[in-house]
């Protein structure tokens, strides 16, 4: 018998970010978790302003400055999608402990953070194949730099990228249903 602690178990929350580094496949699960349960999609970088999009296409990570108006701006809107519908997913990086902490203050509840865990490698991979998005794959390295993983005291759960898309979509379904 263990006695190692039990991990605290996630709490359902009626906002769920799908997160992680570029190209985990946050867009699209995130759709997908929203089709099934026919609530709001939202995806983080329809929230970036024009200055941070153009940063990340000439291959300039964004600093803490940069960041804290667009989550600001999407964790306002996560939180009236969700009192419109009763429940709203997004898709958001999410890559600091901080970041995590001020879009739950500024959705104003509880956010579930569902973290897409990847090897690098496997990541890489994926943004070579990447058609018409504005982040290179030359700031996959500074995403990972800045990766904080997800502490037992945040409402969260992992799962693995390396199933295919359906099969993540399942298990996290199997999750929060």
């Amino acid at each position: 018998m263990s006695t190692a602690p039990s991990p605290r178990p996630f709490e359902v929350s009626r906002i769920i970010i799908v997160m992680g580094v570029t190209s985990s496949g946050k867009s699209s699960i995130g759709e997908a978790i929203a089709r099934h349960f026919d609530v709001p999609f939202l995806d983080g970088d329809q929230y970036h302003p024009d200055a941070n999009v153009e940063k990340m296409r000439a291959g300039t990570p964004l600093t803490d400055e940069d960041r804290w108006p667009w989550l600001e701006t999407l964790g306002t809107a996560l939180h009236e999608a969700a009192e419109q519908k009763g429940r709203a997913i997004g898709a958001c990086s999410a890559l600091k402990r901080a970041y995590r902490d001020y879009l739950v203050e500024k959705a104003g509840e509880p956010i579930l953070f569902v973290y897409l865990d990847g090897s690098r490698d496997l990541i890489a991979s994926r943004m070579a194949k990447r058609q018409h998005h504005f982040m290179p794959t030359s700031l996959l390295d500074s995403q990972f730099a800045t990766l904080e993983r997800l502490q037992p005291d945040e409402n969260h759960f992992s799962v693995s990228i390396e199933p295919s898309l359906r099969e993540i979509t399942e298990t996290i379904l199997a999750k929060i249903s």
